[in-house]
Formats: C-alpha cells, sequence, structure tokens
C-alpha cells in the first residue's frame, strides 16, 4: 500500500490514522480520513458540471471560434473532437491510475490540469494549437470524471446512497451540458468564455483539496502504458479516418487509416492479455452487465452526442441563428435531460438501468425522426416537439450509465468501470461528431445534409436499444 491512512481495500490502519483524526477534528479532513458523503458529491458533481460544461462550449461558439482561427470546413471536426478525443484516450488509464494510485490525488490532477488548459485554449492562435490545447482538456477531463465516481463508491457504501449519489451525479452532466452553451453564448467573446471556466475549474479543485477523502485499491505492477499508447493511436487513425471520409470514403488515406485503426485496437487487446495491470480486464467483456454499460456509452456518444454537438452550428448556418439563440434553443433538450436524471432514481424500483438505457435510447431516436425536414423547411418551431423527446431520453441515458458502470465491476474497481464507460462513451462521440459532420455537408445542401445526419442518429439509436435489451445477465 502506498501513502498513509486507511487503504478503502483493506482498512489495514496506520501511523497516520491519529493525525488524521486530528484534522478531522480542526474540520480539514486528512488525505485518508473517513468520508464526508454530502461535501464529496457536492465537488465531484460540480467539477462534473464545470469539465462538461467545457466539453460542451464550442457547440454554439464553433462558427466565431472557426472564423476567428481561419479553420476550413473540412477541419472543423477536430475543433469539436479535440476534448473527446482526450477523453477517450485517457479515461481507461486515468481509471485504473485512480483505483491503484489515489481517486483524491487524480481527481485533483485532473481538476487543476483542466483549469490550466481550459485557460490555455483562450490563447489559441491557430486551428491547431486550439485543437492541441482541447485534447489537453479532454486528458484532464478524463482523470478528474473517471476518479469522481471512484470517490463516490467509497463515500456512499450502501446500494441506496449509491443509487441517490450517480442519480445526481449524472443530472450534473446534465447540468454541464446545459450550462455551457448558456454561459458562453452570453459571453461575447469565446475566449473570455474560456478563461471564466478555467478559473472554475481551479476553484474547484481548490474545494476540493479540502473536503476529499484519498481512497484506493492498489494493484502490483506499473501503469499500462503501451496499452495506453496503442488505444490512443488507434482512436487517432479513426478519428482521421472519418474526419477525411467526408471528402471521399473510397480514398486511399481513408482505407489506410481505418486499417490502422483495426490493427492498433488488436494490438492494444493483445497488450491487454498479456499485462500485469491492465488499463480493462478483457475478461469483463463476458458480463451482459458491462457489456450494456459499455454499448450504452458507445452508441449514446454516436447517436446523441454526435448529433447534437454539430446540430447547433448546423442552425446557426442555415437558419441564421445567433450563438445565443441556439443555446436558449437547445437548454430545452439540455434542460429536460437535467431534470428527468435528476428524478430518474425514482424509476429504478419500475425500471433497472438497463430498461432505462433502453428507454432512453428510443427516445432518442423518435425524437430526432420529428425533427426531419425541420432545418430544409427553415422552421426552428418545428424541432420543439423533438428536442422534448430527445431530452427525456438524454435525462435517462445519463441517470441510468453512471450506476451501469459501477454495477458492472467489482467496487473495487469502480473507477475502471466508469472509465471504460466512459472511454467507449467518448470513442462514440468521436466517431459520432465526425460522421455527423461529414454526412450533413456532403449531401447537396444543409436541409438534406441534416435529415440524413438525423436518420442515421436514429437508426443507431434504435439498433442500440435493442442490443441492450438482449443483454440480459445469465441465470
Amino acid at each position: 500500500m502506498t501513502g498513509t491512512g486507511t487503504d478503502s481495500a483493506t482498512d489495514t490502519p496506520t501511523p497516520a490514522t491519529a493525525t488524521n483524526a486530528t484534522a478531522v477534528r480542526r474540520g480539514k479532513p486528512g488525505r485518508d480520513s473517513p468520508p464526508r458523503p454530502g461535501a464529496t458529491l457536492a465537488v465531484t458533481s460540480a467539477a462534473t458540471a464545470v469539465a462538461l460544461m467545457t466539453y460542451t462550449a464550442p457547440m454554439v461558439t464553433l462558427p466565431a471560434t472557426a472564423a476567428d482561427l481561419h479553420t476550413p470546413l473540412s477541419a472543423q471536426a477536430w475543433l469539436l473532437n479535440g476534448t473527446p478525443l482526450g477523453l477517450a484516450a485517457l479515461l481507461l488509464v486515468a481509471g485504473s491510475l485512480a483505483d491503484d494510485h489515489g481517486r483524491r490525488r487524480v481527481f485533483l490532477s485532473g481538476t487543476l490540469a483542466l483549469g490550466i488548459t481550459t485557460a490555455l485554449g483562450a490563447l489559441a492562435t491557430t486551428t491547431w494549437l486550439f485543437t492541441l490545447a482541447r485534447v489537453a482538456q479532454g486528458a484532464a477531463s478524463a482523470a478528474l470524471l473517471a476518479s469522481s465516481l471512484g470517490l463516490l463508491v467509497h463515500a456512499f457504501p450502501t446500494p441506496a446512497g449509491r443509487l441517490r449519489a450517480t442519480g445526481v451525479w449524472g443530472a450534473f452532466v446534465s447540468g454541464g451540458i446545459a450550462a455551457g452553451p448558456l454561459l458562453v453564448g452570453a459571453i461575447p467573446s469565446w475566449r473570455v468564455s474560456y478563461a471564466v471556466l478555467g478559473a472554475a475549474a481551479l476553484v474547484a479543485a481548490a474545494l476540493g483539496t479540502r473536503v476529499l477523502s484519498e481512497s484506493r485499491s492498489p494493484r502490483d505492477g506499473r501503469p499500462d502504458l503501451a496499452g495506453a499508447v496503442t488505444f490512443a493511436l488507434a482512436l487517432v487513425a479513426l478519428v482521421a479516418a472519418l474526419t477525411l471520409g467526408r471528402d471521399g470514403w473510397l480514398r486511399a488515406p481513408v482505407g489506410l487509416l481505418l486499417a490502422a485503426a483495426a490493427v492498433l485496437t488488436g494490438l492494444f487487446a493483445l497488450v491487454e492479455r498479456r499485462t500485469a495491470t491492465p488499463m480493462i480486464d478483457l475478461s469483463l467483456l463476458r458480463s451482459p452487465r458491462f457489456l450494456a454499460s459499455s454499448a450504452g456509452g458507445l452508441f449514446t456518444g454516436l447517436a446523441v452526442i454526435g448529433l447534437f454537438s454539430f446540430l447547433p452550428a448546423l442552425l446557426q448556418q442555415a437558419l441564421g441563428l445567433s450563438a445565443m439563440d441556439t443555446a436558449w434553443l437547445f437548454l430545452l433538450w439540455s434542460g429536460l435531460s437535467f431534470a428527468v436524471a435528476l428524478q430518474a432514481r425514482r424509476l429504478t424500483h419500475r425500471l433497472s438501468p438497463r430498461h432505462q438505457l433502453a428507454v432512453g435510447l428510443a427516445l432518442h431516436a423518435a425524437g430526432a425522426l420529428t425533427m426531419l425536414g425541420a432545418v430544409g423547411a427553415g422552421s426552428w418551431t418545428r424541432l420543439l416537439p423533438g428536442l422534448v423527446l430527445a431530452g427525456v431520453g438524454s435525462g435517462l441515458l445519463n441517470a441510468a450509465l453512471p450506476l451501469l458502470a459501477v454495477e458492472s465491476v467489482p467496487a473495487a474497481r469502480a473507477a475502471m468501470g466508469s472509465g471504460a464507460q466512459q472511454t467507449f462513451r467518448y470513442v462514440g462521440s468521436c466517431a459520432g461528431v465526425a460522421l455527423t459532420i461529414a454526412l450533413a455537408t456532403s449531401a447537396g445542401g444543409p436541409g438534406r445534409g441534416a435529415d440524413l445526419a438525423i436518420t442515421v442518429s436514429a437508426g443507431l439509436a434504435l439498433a442500440a436499444a435493442v442490443l441492450v435489451t438482449a443483454l440480459r445477465d445469465r441465470r
């Protein structure tokens, strides 16, 4: 065991216990002192909301950011995909590091790094500098998000407490998605909005140093750096292929990149089987519950995040809406998502997390299909019923996914389980954003392009709903 205090896996006391007890009496918990559930939930949820606000910021500022950085249409996917790329590449290794070396330590490091890298993004002067800053923000967010659920599992050991905590945490995912576009839309300069978000992350880090308690479940062995590198390279190759695909799916560079992604994925699986401390335990793939969690995360990224990441920018370009107009419009979707996620735990006695996931995906599909034709008709009001249905569906998804993630793995590997589910979510997001932009900009006009992207999103969500329903636990 590393560090001092009480290890969450072994509960073995150390000489630091008396020191920590004194710190608790003074109102400053020691690094390995007993957890403070309410404060832990508040800080991790607030930091998660800031991370999601940072994630969603380019959704409504994409036209202004692209104009300021002189970004061509063919490269705009990178402006949106920088953060999910960093998230997807680092979530698995961040979850393993949090479980092995300290969830508090990884959470605080990630939150501090998010504040610094977000502020640096405001200073970017070229597309690639901005993209690199966004990738770094994603890597920092990976540390924050993967360790958050591990901290909550340690602070809320009972099933009832865990249900409540993951429900609130999932609601703040939706809350961050709702608040991000409003904040950046209300601030005249996208650069100033990034500085504000960076400062908010630094405040969350400062609060975390005062209230969070350390927990870990260490394993013997070194961090799985080979797995992290091969996985990241596979993801970059996949996103690059999908981004280049809008100019022709049968071109040699696209095919080579897809082949490289497949080979690197196979190499990643080989590395994970042979290492002593893998980023992900591949034997979990035999668990229907883990597969449901992973598939739910993947298709949420592909179908939901992929569509709603680019649709605001498309509406600004096709309908002439302002950044603030689209922020208010999409608040109907994200605000409902927040409200539903906050109350979804009340459905658990009637609907399991897996079935909530399936219903949420089906509602997204229904909502997307009702939006067909709205862009071509130049009518934003025709989007409203679809945004309502999709918002309710998104709320169910955001409530079910974190609970299913921590229930699908042993409690000692909670951060790894969270990292795995969220990795699939942001892998899907990277692919979904690139695919949505490719479809929406290559169909002969904004109306036809939007309808094609919406139809594909709905089809993917329906397929996922069927798959998740079929993945039942073995008796």
